[in-house]
């Protein structure tokens, strides 16, 4: 018997329709997430789903909403964000007030590899970046989106 993997899938899906499939992944008992504020998602038409890709590829015609996912340049396959990533993403993603999403994080390049020590962020691991004068540490997932926080004190970090 082939065993499946769960993973996060980056699901596409049709403007304004991020709170009906969020209704029906939460109807369905499916781990999920979509950041919101304010009612509105953070980041329009992207949806992060954890499942099987049986289940994934299924979704689409369950829900009857358009579902496409993002898929890896080099492999063609559907694009897996690792749990860890996805995990310091949404545990950062809950301090909004005190983090915020960079519009091209392509334009980074070259961080230094960092876990934070100390503070309200301990535990994360991302890269550290001057950004708008400060020393901020980054999370990025897979390209697609980074989060930024606000400023941490260089002895709240520790080299990776």
């Amino acid at each position: 018997m082939r065993r499946s993997f769960i993973h996060w899938y980056v699901a596409k899906v049709k403007y304004q329709t991020e709170r009906k499939i969020k209704n029906f992944l939460e109807k369905e008992g499916i781990q999920h997430y979509i950041p919101f504020i304010e009612e509105k998602p953070v980041i329009p038409c992207l949806v992060f789903i954890r499942t099987d890709y049986a289940k994934a590829l299924l979704l689409s015609s369950e829900s009857g909403i358009s579902i496409t996912y993002l898929q890896d340049e080099k492999t063609r396959k559907f694009q897996v964000i690792p749990d860890k990533q996805m995990e310091f993403f949404i545990f950062l993603n809950s301090f909004a007030d005190k983090t915020f999403i960079l519009n091209n994080p392509e334009n980074l390049s070259g961080g230094e590899k960092v876990r934070v020590v100390k503070g309200e962020f301990t535990g994360i691991e991302g890269e550290l970046y001057r950004i708008k004068g400060h020393k901020r540490v980054v999370v990025r997932l897979n390209g697609l989106v980074s989060l930024a926080t606000t400023y941490i004190p260089k002895e709240n970090l520790e080299k990776l």
